[in-house]
């Protein structure tokens, strides 16, 4: 059993609860990559949409998922989301 650290928040904004996870742009330059990636952590942020993010050389965020969230996180400031710390093991 692996453990690995994840960056993440679950946030709910206007009656929808979603997971934002940051993840290294290795990941979100394929698709194939995202999709399991979301499918790995639909585990443990369970019946919610997963958006994941990432960040280019210069800090810019890049956002991956539903587009009405997508918008809603473009909108808002990184230091605005209430990041926090998940400890996941992976068998």
């Amino acid at each position: 059993m692996l453990m690995t650290t994840i960056h993440g928040a679950v946030i709910i904004e206007q009656g929808v609860t979603f997971a934002i996870v940051a993840v290294k742009p290795s990941v979100t330059n394929y698709t194939v990559r995202i999709t399991q990636m979301r499918r790995s952590l639909a585990y443990y942020f369970p019946n919610m949409p997963i958006i994941l993010m990432s960040q280019d050389q210069s800090g810019t965020p890049h956002f991956y998922g539903r587009k009405d969230i997508v918008d809603f996180l473009k909108s808002i400031r990184l230091d605005q989301i209430p990041w926090k710390e998940y400890h996941i093991y992976e068998y």
